[in-house]
């Protein structure tokens, strides 16, 4: 099979096969060819699971236990500074 890979995957590659991890071009698209494969199965199969949270965060909203934006932001911002902090370490 013959392929044409846009500049940007071709350099995505060869970072790959330069890293070390892989010993062949082969190697590096068997991978993603995996990867993508676990995320369609993950999906597939998380589906039902996410379609009931999304339900439950709707039910919630409608029932005014939402949260606003600048709250959301805010708790955003403290998680974002803990990540860092815990990272610098």
């Amino acid at each position: 099979m013959i392929i044409e890979l846009k500049p940007e995957d071709e350099q995505l590659i060869q970072e790959r096969l330069q890293s070390g991890a892989f010993a062949s071009v082969e190697d590096v698209i068997h991978r993603a060819l995996k990867s993508l494969e676990a995320d369609e199965f993950w999906l597939k199969e998380g589906k039902e699971s996410i379609h009931e949270k999304i339900s439950r965060g709707i039910a919630q909203l409608d029932r005014g236990e939402g949260i606003s934006a600048e709250e959301s932001h805010a708790e955003f911002e403290k998680k974002r500074a803990a990540w860092i902090e815990q990272h610098r370490r």
